[in-house]
């Protein structure tokens, strides 16, 4: 608990109407996606770097936590006080873009800045910034940089540590440090922002963000290729991208998460399928467009594919990605609680991931619809539990969670793909990291934070 000298002072330094410690506010940031809740002892809205750098310092002094939070959009309790403390929120003041270079092409924000508003301002420029998580409409930048989002389009375009050319951000001591710089080539120092990118705010409070874009491609094309079984859809999907095309998305659904959105939706899915892939491409020149759509057409036949549908419009475009965009909130009509994890493995890996995960559910009793971005070997996995109430369902669920992370990681792969470790997942930590490589993590926080006051009990650290 802070007490009043504390919640004085720091008023002191934000101002009484950025700092509150009313219950109110405390409930309001007390949760995150999870669904979790743990309350802060105050909620601080910083005005400017120079807040950001005033705050940490008194709090470093006196060991008070600092959880930095962008939207809590997090799936895996990234942003959540467990331990109480100060969450430190952006959105109010530090939410601006402070720069869009046109002849450099890069943009530089603040980490309260919403990811879809940030595209929205520089596709009006005819530049384009491709990392689209799911929550783009409102997750912020900041947030997007310390999960290391990624998105749909990653297939071609990459994830957020794609973009981030520099950081400014302050130290737990209160310092503020450059990391990286405006230009495409930088080779001097450590990559200091890149121990910051997706280090969910353990190591430094990010307070700016230099962003690389591109221009934006002119067209665009979607299609949908509907497999018998899920395992011909995956190897679909490798041997597509080996064959040398390069679309932008390739997503799919499989039978469980077909019926559920046709079950809510009824858009005339085909619920007798094994599993469907979306895909899009885009480019500048028709003819581009018209023999990369060729090849997919191509290799999907050639592994199975019963059917092969071209949007013809924008109109049907939209109903083709009705169904991948609608699959998260549709499954939930096979259990009032969802274990969702977003697993990742070598897209040659994917046909095994799959058949794994699929005896994993029969052996445990569960329902596990899949679906999810496997252009890049990301799966999301979703175990659902019937009662969420019923501990003896919740243990069995985990379970199953445990063993499929252990098939991820035997298939080389990786406990997250894009929605970080957080709480949910540090349980599971040792699954992937020798302790000789555990140790070496811990060694870069303490070298960052010796009072482990910023966003403590994350990550396992």
């Amino acid at each position: 608990m802070l007490d009043a000298q504390h919640i004085q002072a720091l008023k002191e330094i934000v101002g009484e109407e950025n700092c509150f410690d009313d219950k109110a506010h405390k409930l309001a940031y007390c949760y995150d996606a999870t669904r979790n809740r743990y309350e802060p002892d105050a909620v601080i809205f910083p005005r400017c770097e120079e807040d950001v750098s005033r705050l940490l310092a008194y709090c470093n002094t006196h060991k008070i936590t600092i959880v930095p939070r962008g939207a809590g959009s997090g799936f895996t309790g990234g942003s959540l006080p467990v331990n109480g403390g100060i969450v430190l929120a952006f959105e109010k003041h530090m939410n601006k873009i402070l720069e869009i270079d046109m002849e450099n092409m890069v943009a530089r924000v603040q980490p309260g800045v919403v990811n879809k508003r940030l595209q929205e301002a520089v596709e009006a420029m005819g530049l384009f910034y491709p990392p689209d998580p799911a929550s783009e409409e409102y997750s912020t930048l900041g947030g997007n940089v310390s999960e290391n989002a990624g998105g749909m389009r990653a297939a071609k375009y990459g994830i957020t540590k794609d973009y981030v050319m520099a950081l400014r951000a302050v130290l737990p001591n209160g310092d503020i440090i450059r990391a990286g710089k405006k230009t495409i080539k930088d080779v001097a120092g450590y990559n200091i922002a890149g121990i910051l990118i997706a280090s969910e705010g353990t190591l430094a409070v990010i307070t700016e963000i230099t962003l690389k874009l591109l221009s934006k491609p002119k067209l665009r094309q979607s299609a949908m290729g509907v497999f018998p079984t899920i395992e011909s859809a995956m190897n679909a999907v490798y041997k597509t991208m080996a064959a040398g095309v390069t679309p932008v998305a390739m997503e799919f659904l499989d039978n469980l998460t077909i019926r559920a959105v046709e079950s809510k939706f009824s858009k005339g899915l085909p619920v007798e399928a094994g599993a469907i892939l979306i895909t899009d491409m885009d480019g500048n020149l028709p003819e581009e467009i018209e023999l990369q759509m060729a090849k997919i057409e191509e290799k999907f036949k050639e592994n199975g594919a019963l059917s092969f549908k071209k949007a013809a419009s924008e109109e049907e475009a939209k109903d083709l990605w009705f169904a991948r965009r609608n699959a998260s909130q549709s499954v939930t009509i096979y259990g009032k609680k969802k274990l969702n994890e977003d697993i990742t493995v070598p897209r040659s890996k994917l046909p095994e991931l799959l058949q794994r995960i699929n005896a994993i559910s029969e052996r445990y009793g569960v329902k596990t619809p899949c679906f999810g971005h496997t252009g890049d070997g990301n799966v999301h996995v979703n175990v659902m539990v019937e009662d969420g109430s019923d501990p003896k369902q919740l243990e069995i669920g985990h379970q199953a969670i445990e063993e499929i992370f252990k098939a991820a990681v035997e298939l080389e792969g990786t406990l997250s793909g894009e929605h970080g470790i957080g709480i949910s997942k540090a349980p599971f930590m040792h699954l992937a990291f020798t302790p000789e490589e555990m140790n070496l993590f811990r060694a870069i926080k303490q070298a960052f934070d010796p009072n482990n006051i910023l966003n403590n009990g994350k990550m396992a650290l």
